[in-house]
């Protein structure tokens, strides 16, 4: 277990939700030499910038936060961006750290690398098993490469590069914009805006029905953490709360947190995405990990952080 507090951590995508909620936890925890860099001072998609940027500051660790994300409707207007992005942010970051020898790589990815239809709860040896959901196959093939990457440079270089799925992230510092937002900053706004309006009626997308698993993002966190203080025996762990609720169960919730008097009407001509998604963590949790923020008190901290932050946002 290494607990060396002074030691250099690079976070790409710091000012992101789960960027900045790694850099908070960290500095509760005494780290002392985090690095941040804004996307006006370095670009990403830019490996010359990268490795120029890595092979100057030397971070002991990197952490990749950084990504092109959105719900169902962006996935489905920006496939070239979200597969090309995507690759060129995770490539420029994974290879810089292994052409200069960082000595720790940990790889953020996300649930939708697994097939559609997947064997329930889904283990992470299930991947690459059947077709992807069509929705947001962009993006899960753009994580499953950096995965590969990750992957294929602890098996060839014995590197401590290491990739943690998370199931459905939220909470401080989501992404509420409705054009690419995911589901529950989306209901959070949705329902905020309904409520503010008076409306009697809201809409929301497909049926309802399909199920999904939360993780509060300081929940995430603690697996980084987990990451960086030991060196995990295998390259690839799913992190989720091993919890699902249906999307309709969770905007009941949503409204009653938010106080919402009006109907919800389900667009059945709307996409559902994948049917269901729930992750088995076994593995991350022997090792000590564990989820501890509940969803109706993450929901909660997420809608006071939009109440306090919500001039600012899109």
């Amino acid at each position: 277990m290494n607990s060396n507090k002074k030691i250099k951590i690079y976070i790409a995508g710091h000012s992101g939700m789960v960027g900045s909620s790694c850099w908070r936890l960290l500095e509760k925890l005494g780290y002392s030499n985090l690095i941040g860099i804004s996307s006006d001072k370095l670009d990403l998609k830019k490996q010359s910038q990268v490795f120029k940027f890595i092979k100057e500051t030397k971070p002991n660790v990197i952490i990749n936060a950084a990504a092109k994300v959105g719900g169902i409707l962006a996935n489905k207007k920006f496939p070239y961006e979200f597969l090309l992005e995507n690759m060129q942010i995770q490539n420029n970051l994974i290879s810089s750290a292994h052409e200069l020898n960082t000595s720790k790589f940990i790889f953020l990815g996300s649930s939708c690398i697994y097939p559609r239809l997947s064997l329930q709860p889904i283990r992470e040896n299930y991947l690459l098993t059947d077709s992807l959901e069509p929705t947001n196959e962009s993006y899960a093939v753009a994580k499953i490469s950096g995965l590969k990457l990750c992957e294929a440079i602890r098996k060839q270089f014995s590197k401590d590069f290491v990739s943690l799925m998370p199931c459905n992230l939220y909470g401080p510092n989501d992404n509420f914009n409705l054009e690419n937002s995911h589901v529950i900053p989306a209901l959070i706004k949705k329902f905020h805006i309904a409520k503010q309006n008076n409306q009697s009626k809201l809409n929301l997308w497909g049926t309802g029905k399909p199920l999904r698993e939360f993780l509060y993002v300081d929940d995430l966190a603690n697996a980084v953490v987990l990451a960086i203080e030991n060196k995990l025996p295998e390259s690839i762990y799913n992190v989720g709360s091993s919890k699902e609720i249906s999307i309709k169960a969770l905007a009941e919730i949503i409204k009653s947190k938010i106080g919402y008097n009006g109907i919800i009407n389900w667009d059945h001509t709307k996409p559902d995405g994948t049917p269901r998604k729930l992750l088995d963590s076994s593995k991350i949790m022997q090792l000590g990990w564990k989820p501890s923020c509940d969803l109706k008190k993450g929901i909660e901290n997420t809608y006071s952080w939009f109440l306090e932050n919500q001039t600012n946002l899109n």
